[in-house]
């Protein structure tokens, strides 16, 4: 792991410096009254303003650990007392430890492993092989990545659902909007497999069950951009057996994207 706060006091200060004047200009922008006309804009200034203050609140933090560590590492010099020393040592021993993770936290922010980190996503958790224990496992997959997002103050918006009568879920699509939600739930995709005796069961007996997860970012307006004349469109009639006049008629469309 990179340690980008410990090479040296200068680029800390930047970084500091930096994140302060983007905050204090991302406030200026929220308050203009021509920014209340635009809800895109308002949207995307909200977003990168409360990811600057998450990465200030963490500089700032990481500021004054720093301090109380220099001022502990004064005081165990010069204390005598053992059990205040034995003190001393732990509480410096815990800052440490709150500095490192806090180092690390920064550089993931600093050097993100990839632009998607920062998105919303869409995920989809369909129910496999085990019947109605396999939809109930499904449901109780959506309540705990529901629950996730709201320990975290993420937005859960259902897209879609196939409930079964038993409570489970068929198949769920839904929405999560949240600072780094892609970076924390991406490697949710795949199957998941559980074993246990569900609830269906009356004989006591052990099922296995499994529901696939899918997580992809959230495209916006700016990401899909396809441009008309690269586009083929060709009309055609329909093959097969026919009514309403299908075979006679231009009623099928073909549209190909054309590689650029």
């Amino acid at each position: 792991m990179r340690k980008f706060f410990i090479l040296t006091m200068p680029d800390y200060q930047q970084k500091l410096k930096e994140s302060q004047e983007r905050f204090d200009a991302l406030e200026r922008d929220l308050q203009n009254p021509e920014i209340m006309l635009a809800p895109e804009k308002i949207k995307t200034l909200s977003r990168d303003y409360n990811e600057v203050k998450e990465t200030l609140d963490h500089l700032l933090r990481l500021k004054k650990i720093n301090g109380e560590i220099a001022a502990l590492g004064k005081t165990l010099k010069e204390e005598l007392e053992t059990e205040l020393k034995k003190m001393t040592e732990e509480e410096i021993k815990k800052l440490t430890a709150e500095k490192t993770a806090l180092e690390n936290h920064l550089d993931e922010i600093f050097n993100p492993a990839s632009p998607l980190d920062k998105k919303n996503i869409i995920m989809e958790i369909r129910a496999g092989t085990g019947g109605d224990e396999s939809a109930l496992f499904s449901a109780n997959l959506f309540r705990m990545y529901s629950r996730f997002a709201e320990k975290k103050g993420w937005a859960v918006k259902i897209i879609s659902q196939n409930r079964t009568p038993l409570g489970g879920c068929k198949e769920i699509i839904f929405e999560i909007n949240g600072q780094n939600a892609y970076r924390q739930l991406k490697y949710e995709s795949g199957v998941h497999r559980v074993q246990r005796i569900p609830e269906t069961e009356k004989a006591g007996r052990v099922h296995t069950s499994a529901a696939t997860v899918a997580v992809l970012p959230e495209a916006e307006e700016i990401d899909l951009k396809i441009n008309p004349q690269d586009l083929k469109i060709e009309t055609m009639t329909a093959g097969g057996h026919g009514g309403q006049s299908v075979n006679t008629t231009y009623s099928a469309v073909r549209i190909t994207h054309l590689p650029t």
